[in-house]
């Protein structure tokens, strides 16, 4: 695996493109001189959880053969408070999943399987940080 970061301005704004040639925008907060003209390193890990965590639990419903109609997650971070460096301490990662015919038991296997076994981020992240989870299926916390 491979990423190159290419700096943009004068300032701390990066292009990161990887083998694929996708690119994504990494920027710094105007406090340390960036632009907010992409996403933070930081921002990124939370990100990173996310898409590892959604892609697991997408693959685990097909293969359940569960219709998925959305699948929405919102991760907060609370990271150490006056600490260099400042690692996140709390994470809250909420899956918000929509399907008339999903079963709530095999929603659920779905999303502890990727988050305390199959998704490496958040097994890395785990090291240093909690990780908790809420699932929400159709409106309804379950």
């Amino acid at each position: 695996m491979k990423i190159t970061l290419s700096r943009q301005n004068d300032a701390v704004h990066f292009i990161a493109k990887n083998e694929q040639d996708t690119v994504m925008h990494i920027d710094g907060s105007p406090e340390i001189g960036g632009e907010n003209k992409g996403f933070r390193p930081m921002q990124m890990l939370l990100a990173a959880l996310g898409g590892c965590s959604s892609i697991d639990v997408v693959s685990i419903l097909k293969k359940q053969r569960q219709v998925l109609e959305a699948f929405d997650i919102e991760i907060d971070g609370e990271r150490e408070a006056g600490k260099e460096p400042s690692l996140f301490q709390d994470i809250l990662v909420t899956f918000k999943l929509t399907g008339a015919s999903l079963d709530p038991e095999k929603v659920k296997k779905a999303v502890v399987l990727s988050m305390d076994k199959y998704c490496s981020v958040a097994k890395t992240l785990e090291k240093t940080a909690t990780i908790k989870y809420l699932i929400v299926l159709n409106g309804v916390e379950i």
